[in-house]
Parts: C-alpha cells; structure tokens; sequence
C-alpha cells in the first residue's frame, strides 16, 4: 500500500513542509531511513540522524527548530509519538485479518460464537462459553468451561484461560499466558504441612486489556481478580490471587503483585518490581524499576523508588550520601588518625 505524504497528514492533523506528494509504502527508524519509508522523530537525542535521513516523511514536532538543511519532507504535529503510534494503528487495521475454522480443533457443547471469528488449529474450547464477534483464538489456545470473550478480542497461541473467566472487548492476551491459574492459598497445619485452599473464584479482564507474554493471572480465592479497563501488562509478569489494577495502569516486565493488593487507576510501575500482599496504592503512583514495596502508598502522584522503597526525593538525597560512604570513611578514618596522636602526645 502507498499513500502520499497530504493523506498521512490529514489521518495525524499535521501541517506538511516540502512535497506534499511523497509517496511512502514503509517505516523506517530515524537513523535507518530510505526513500519511500516514514519515520519520526520523538527524542531530541536523535535530531542529529534528521538532516541526512533518507525517509521520504518524517513527523517531528511543532516546536522543532531546523539547525540545517534537510532532505525530507516533514509532517509537524504537536505529539510525534503518539501520532506515529496511530499511524501504526491505522497500517495493522489495513490488513487482512483470518476468518474461519482450521482444523483441528474441540468446541464444547452450548458454545456460542458472534460473526467472523478465526479459531486456529489444535485449540480447545470448553462446554456453555460465550465468545463475541471479530475474535481472534490463535492455535494450541485451551479455553476452559463457562468462560465469556467479549468482541474484537485476540488470542496468542498457546494461552490457556481456565473456567468461568470474563474477558472484555478490544483485549489482547500474547502467547504462553495463562489466566485463571489457582491462586497460591495454602493453610499450614499442626504438623506444619500445607494444605492447599480451593481457589473458587475467578479473573476479569475488562475492556481495552492487553497481556504480554508468559504472564500468569491468578483467580481469586473467592470473588475475582480484577484487571481494569486499559490496563496494559507487559511480558512475564505475576498478578496474585484476588488483586485488582485499576484503570489505565502499565506494568513493565518481571514484576509481580502479591494477593488481594489493589493498585490505583493511572499509575506507571517499572520492570522487576515486587509489591507484597494487602497493600494499597494510590492513583497515579510511579514505581521505579526494581523497587519493593512493602508499604501501602496514599499519596496520589508520588513517585517511589528503592528497596525497600520511599518516596524518590528522600531515595535521590539518600542516594548522595551512599556515593559519598567512602569519603565519609575515609574522613572518620583520618580524624581517628589525629585524635590517637593528639593522645599520644598528651
């Protein structure tokens, strides 16, 4: 597919410098561009790559200003980011999406589908599951029994969602994800052996989720484990039993949320963060990557970092004085130097 560089404007509401008639048919990054590609430039440290880009297009801000000649022709918009993110978006809804059966596949009994879905070969779905129209269900997918799949929803292969699970419109879930795994409850006893508690309840993914890959979503004990609308989680992350992740909130990989903590709507939490049990975090929360939580956070739009973690003005100022330890030892060292001969010579 080809488009000119006035109907990429007009898709990004941009005001177009140079040949309005530039023909792209690709995308290309900054420093990597060739004529017929779009690229953009979001970060200020890659305006260097700007005036010897060979794209044919290239979106920048509206605020840029030129330190040389260029060869391009340039889309300005007040956001480049977001508004290449929408051309993407644009580019995958052109393409032509699967429809039908492979085979082979298992349907359960009193399962019902809406129009156009695709079911990949070797996938399993159970007994009395609703699935919506425009659904996506890649191969090697298990689908358990009474699960409900709402509309525009994709599947990777291989993911499992175990019974009774409600999955919303416009979700994504990627491959090896599992939703609806047993919750980690587990009573000792006497004899200090444990004995596993029937986890009972299930996960709701509510509309607009998407879930990255290898990520596993515990059901709730009782009730459900709660992911909001928007919540975007990227690969390898844990949610525990009984947790609920509030609206619009993302997640970076390898962190893990402990049982029954309810995360606010609009926060931002970084790789390789831990949060224990029973918490609560406010709205609009940042959590710097590889911090622990070990404490409820009621500060809206606080941002937190460490391990054990605090809020990031204490962590800088306390960072400081870390950098400085040798020093300071060094320091103490020589005032014991001269407080032993000042002793001596007494």
């Amino acid at each position: 597919m080809t488009f000119s560089a006035q109907q990429i404007s007009a898709l990004i509401n941009g005001t177009i410098e140079g040949n309005p008639e530039a023909q792209i048919n690709n995308f290309a990054k900054i420093e990597e561009g060739f004529s017929g590609a779009l690229s953009f430039l979001a970060n200020q440290k890659y305006e260097e790559f700007l005036y010897n880009c060979e794209s044919s297009v290239v979106i920048v801000s509206n605020d840029l200003e030129l330190q040389q000649e260029i060869k391009t022709t340039l889309i300005r918009v007040s956001n480049p980011y977001e508004a290449f993110a929408t051309l993407l978006q644009k580019y995958e809804e052109f393409k032509p999406r699967k429809v039908g059966r492979e085979a082979p596949v298992f349907i359960g009994e009193n399962t019902t589908f809406g129009e156009n879905e695709f079911i990949g070969a070797f996938s399993r779905i159970g007994k009395n599951v609703t699935i919506g129209k425009n659904v996506n269900i890649y191969p090697n997918t298990v689908i358990g029994d009474h699960v409900k799949i709402g509309d525009n929803t994709t599947i990777y292969a291989n993911a499992t969602i175990y019974d009774a699970c409600v999955i919303g419109n416009n979700v994504t879930i990627h491959s090896s994800t599992v939703i609806g795994s047993d919750g980690f409850g587990f009573a000792p006893n006497s004899e200090n052996q444990y004995r596993k508690i029937p986890q009972i309840g299930n996960v709701i993914l509510e509309d607009r989720v998407e879930i990255g890959a290898n990520c596993s979503i515990d059901r709730a004990t009782m009730g459900s484990t709660v992911i909001k609308k928007g919540v975007k989680l990227d690969n390898f992350i844990q949610i525990a039993h009984n947790v609920e992740i509030g609206e619009n909130t993302v997640i970076a990989a390898q962190s893990g949320v402990a049982g029954s903590t309810k995360v606010g709507k609009n926060c931002m939490i970084g790789g390789q963060v831990g949060i224990i049990g029973h918490l609560t975090i406010a709205d609009e929360v940042k959590i710097a990557a590889q911090s622990g939580i070990g404490k409820s956070i009621s500060k809206k739009g606080s941002i937190w970092q460490g391990s054990p973690a605090f809020e990031v003005g204490a962590y800088k100022r306390s960072l400081v004085g870390f950098k400085n330890l040798p020093k300071i030892q060094e320091k103490i060292n020589n005032l014991e130097k001269a407080i032993s001969k000042l002793s001596q010579q007494k």
